[in-house]
C-alpha cells in the first residue's frame, strides 16, 4: 500500500501545471489537455518546398519551356490585338468638330449705356450698378460718348476730356477696374460729333486732322484700360488715307497672350450685302447695323442668311445702332429679346431693354431700378396698384431676359451653332441653331396681329434632321406650356408671341 502511494506521489511530482509548461512546436495545448485527457498526435513530415537547385532543374525541363513560350506569345498577341482594335475604333469614329476660338465680344450680349447720367447719375453710378449688369450675363458695356464737344462745332472737340457732367477721368478708371474684376469688358463710343447731324461733321469725308485726333484719343483711352473703340460710318472711314493709322492704333500689337481690343463700327440704312462687304474690306472686328429695324418678313430672313456665315463679325440690335430702346421700335419686347439672343451674331441692347423701359419724348429715359418686392408708400391706393402692376411686369420681362441670356452663354448650339432657316412669312419666322452633339434649339416668333400656323421644314442638309416633335423650353404663348411637346409639322403661334423649342442630339 505504501509502495503504491509513493509511486503515485512520484507521478504527481513529475507533472507540471499546464500553464507553466513551455509552448513548443511539438506540444500545443488543447482543450482536451486542460480537462486532463491526453491526445496523441501522429508524427508527420513538415513541407518545406523545393530548393533553388530543384526549381532551376524543373524550370529547365522541355515541358515548362514550351508552356512559358506559349503564354508569352498569347500575351503579346492579346496586346497587339487590343492596340489594333483601338486604332480601328479611332479611325472609324466620326470626327468631332473642334470648338472654335471666340473673341470675348462673341461670347455674350453687349449692353449699351449711351447716357450715363440717365442710367445712374454718372460714371460713379455706373460703377455702383455693375452687380445688376453682371446678372444679365453681358460680356461687355458700350459706354458713352463721354467727351467734350458742341453740336456741329469741330473746334470745340476734345476727345480725351470727359464732360464734367458725366464725371472725371478718375471715375472712368474706377469703373474700368470694377468692371474688369467682374469679367465685363468696356468699349468706348468715340463718335466725334454725337450731338450733331453728321457724326464726323461731314457726310462726304473725314478730315485728316480729325482722323489724327481720333487716333491719339483711341491710344489714350485704350492705355487707360478700355477694351475697344466704337466708331460710326465704317464706309466713310475706310476711304480716308489715314484710316490705316487709326485702325492700327486700336488693333495693333495683338498676340495670343494679350486681350484683344475690339474695333466696332455702326451703320444705318445699308443692306445686308453692304454690311457683308464692309466686314470683309474695312477691317472692323464687329459691325452693328439696323437691319432688323428697317426690314420685316422675308427681308429679315434674307439678311440672316446673308450674314449668318459672318456671325463672328455681325452685331444685331433693334434700334441699338441709333441708341434707341426696344420699346421705341416694338410693343413685343420679350419677342425681340428672344430673337436677338438666339440669332447668330452678337446681340446689342440699350440700357433698360431688359425691363422693357419706355422712352418718354426725345430725352433719354431714366433707368428704373425698382423690383416687384419693393413696397410703394405715400401714394393713393389706385396708383399703388398701378405701380405694383408695372413693377411686376418689369420683373417678369427681366426674368425672361435673364433666362434666355443664361442659355445664350452656356449652350453651344446658341453660342457656336450653325443657322438653318425653317419658316418665314411677312409676320413670322423660325430657324434652327445646331452644334455637333449638343442640344438643338428652334426659335419661332410671330410679330403679326393674327395667329400664324407654322410648318417647319428643313432643306436637305448632311447630318441635320428635324424630329417630329420638340419640347417647349421657353414661351410667351400661354397655349404652349413649358416642357410640353409640340409637333413640328404644324403648330400655331399666337400674335405677338414667341417660343424657344429644344430637342436632343440622338447620334
Amino acid at each position: 500500500m505504501n509502495a503504491d502511494t509513493d509511486e503515485m506521489k512520484a507521478v504527481e511530482l513529475n507533472e507540471l501545471d499546464p500553464e507553466e509548461q513551455p509552448m513548443t512546436e511539438d506540444h500545443q495545448e488543447t482543450e482536451e489537455e486542460k480537462n486532463g485527457s491526453t491526445k496523441l498526435k501522429a508524427p508527420g513530415a513538415k513541407f518545406t518546398g523545393l530548393s533553388k537547385e530543384e526549381l532551376i532543374k524543373v524550370a529547365g525541363t522541355p515541358c515548362w519551356v514550351r508552356t512559358r513560350c506559349v503564354l508569352l506569345i498569347l500575351f503579346w498577341l492579346g496586346w497587339v490585338g487590343m492596340l489594333a482594335g483601338a486604332i480601328v475604333a479611332l479611325v472609324q469614329a466620326p470626327l468631332c468638330k473642334s470648338i472654335p476660338d471666340m473673341s470675348w465680344w462673341n461670347e455674350g450680349p453687349l449692353y449699351q449705356i449711351s447716357d450715363v447720367e440717365a442710367f445712374s447719375g454718372g460714371l460713379y453710378g455706373v460703377a455702383g450698378r455693375l452687380d445688376e449688369i453682371n446678372q444679365l450675363k453681358v460680356k461687355g458695356l458700350v459706354l458713352g460718348p463721354l467727351h467734350v464737344v458742341q453740336q456741329d462745332e469741330p473746334l470745340t472737340l476734345d476727345l480725351k476730356y470727359v464732360r464734367p457732367f458725366h464725371g472725371s477721368e478718375d471715375a472712368v478708371i474706377i469703373l474700368l477696374e470694377r468692371a474688369h474684376r467682374k469679367g465685363i469688358s468696356v468699349i468706348l463710343d468715340l463718335t466725334p460729333n454725337y450731338l450733331g447731324e453728321h457724326p464726323w461733321f461731314s457726310s462726304t469725308s473725314v478730315d485728316g486732322e480729325l482722323m489724327e485726333q481720333a487716333k491719339a484719343a483711341a491710344e489714350f483711352w485704350l492705355d487707360l484700360g478700355f477694351d475697344g473703340i466704337m466708331l460710326p460710318e465704317p464706309s466713310l472711314l475706310s476711304w480716308s488715307d489715314d484710316w490705316w493709322k487709326l485702325k492700327a492704333a486700336i488693333q495693333g500689337n495683338r498676340t495670343d497672350y494679350i486681350k484683344k481690343k475690339v474695333l466696332m463700327g455702326v451703320v444705318n440704312n445699308v443692306s445686308a450685302e453692304e454690311v457683308f462687304q464692309l466686314i470683309n474690306t474695312t477691317g472692323f472686328d464687329l459691325i452693328l447695323s439696323d437691319l432688323l429695324s428697317q426690314n420685316e418678313g422675308r427681308e429679315r430672313i434674307k439678311a440672316l442668311e446673308v450674314l449668318s456665315s459672318q456671325r463672328d463679325s455681325v452685331a444685331w440690335g433693334l434700334g441699338a445702332s441709333q441708341k434707341r430702346h426696344l420699346s421705341e421700335s416694338t410693343d413685343h419686347t420679350r419677342l425681340y429679346q428672344l430673337l436677338l439672343l438666339t440669332m447668330p451674331g452678337t446681340p446689342v441692347f440699350t440700357y433698360g431693354d431688359e425691363i422693357g423701359l419706355s422712352a418718354q419724348g426725345s430725352e433719354p429715359p431714366e433707368m428704373i431700378w425698382d423690383t416687384e418686392e419693393e413696397e410703394v408708400k405715400g401714394v393713393a391706393f389706385n396708383e399703388t396698384a398701378e405701380r405694383r402692376a408695372e413693377q411686376e411686369e418689369r420683373a417678369a420681362v427681366k426674368k425672361w431676359f435673364k433666362s434666355i441670356s443664361e442659355l445664350r452663354v452656356k449652350e453651344r448650339s446658341l453660342l457656336h451653332g450653325n443657322y438653318y432657316s425653317l419658316y418665314s412669312s411677312e409676320s413670322s419666322l423660325a430657324f434652327l441653331r445646331q452644334w455637333e452633339e449638343s442640344a438643338r434649339y428652334i426659335t419661332a416668333v410671330n410679330w403679326g396681329s393674327t395667329p400664324e400656323k407654322l410648318t417647319l421644314t428643313l432643306k436637305p442638309q448632311e447630318g441635320v434632321e428635324l424630329p417630329k416633335k420638340a419640347k417647349v423650353k421657353l414661351s410667351t404663348d400661354e397655349s404652349l406650356k413649358e416642357e410640353s411637346s409640340v409637333s413640328l409639322n404644324s403648330f400655331t403661334l399666337a400674335p405677338g408671341q414667341s417660343v424657344l423649342l429644344q430637342f436632343p442630339y440622338t447620334g
